[in-house]
């Protein structure tokens, strides 16, 4: 089932997150034709000509833009969280989460990245009912499972840096494919270790239990989020700005 969702709503995915990160869908980089996000950087390069205010209302505008951004992509980890398998092998289920959390290091870069995902587990602990299976409250991020939540601001981190490089955002379409998937692995191995930790403190797992329930049976479907994750980044539909 995860699979077919997957195939069925990546193209669609593509187009929200073009929206979200503000280049139109089939933007090429052809000459004539420059993307967004390099015009946006070129013009931080350009010497300043600005008054003083119009250089305030310039980096207010930035700042507004890159907050909307986190939290579009906040509320989409909390849609994705609702895409929620629960198996008998494990007591975390399977969700779409860390697709979200992928997206979010790989197309807002490692600052707005990670913040999407404190605004997320924000939004969760007050009591939105954002986390797998509609749950909420801080006591879910103190549970079993809370170790997957919390480290998913390093795991965005950690994706964004290994792609971009700084704070400083670059077309993640121009990177190989293997930089990307290295850079999802060291996120995904931050988060599985997180989690298997959470269970072997909270749920009194042997080393090897904790291992087995809170990572190897997610493999293959990581596997399937780290596919989508670098397509959907590689479409062409979509870049960092």
């Amino acid at each position: 089932m995860l699979i077919w969702y997957l195939i069925g709503n990546c193209k669609s995915l593509s187009v929200f997150l073009s929206a979200v990160v503000n280049r139109p869908v089939g933007t090429d980089h052809s000459e004539g034709c420059q993307p967004m996000w390099i015009s946006e950087l070129t013009d931080r390069d350009s010497p300043m000509t600005a008054t003083d205010s119009s250089q305030v209302d310039l980096v207010g505008a930035e700042l507004t833009r890159n907050i909307v951004r986190a939290a579009l992509f906040a509320a989409l980890l909390g849609a994705f969280s609702q895409v929620s398998f629960s198996i008998p092998l494990s007591p975390a289920p399977i969700t779409l989460q860390l697709l979200g959390v992928y997206l979010a290091g790989i197309l807002l870069g490692p600052v707005w990245g990670a913040g999407a995902c404190v605004l997320y587990l924000l939004a969760g602990a007050i009591g939105a009912p954002v986390f797998a299976n509609g749950a909420a409250g801080f006591g879910v991020m103190l549970g079993p499972t809370g170790g997957y939540l919390w480290s998913m601001p390093i795991a965005a981190l950690i994706i964004g840096m290994f792609i971009h490089g700084s704070s400083s955002l670059v077309d993640p379409a121009q990177r190989g494919v293997g930089r990307l998937f290295a850079g999802l692995i060291s996120g995904t191995v931050v988060i599985y270790a997180c989690g298997v930790l959470g269970m072997i403190v909270l749920l009194d797992f042997t080393v090897q239990g904790a291992i087995t329930a809170g990572a190897l049976v997610f493999l293959p479907g990581e596997a399937l989020k780290i596919a989508a994750a670098i397509g959907i980044v590689r479409s062409d539909a979509i870049t960092a700005s």
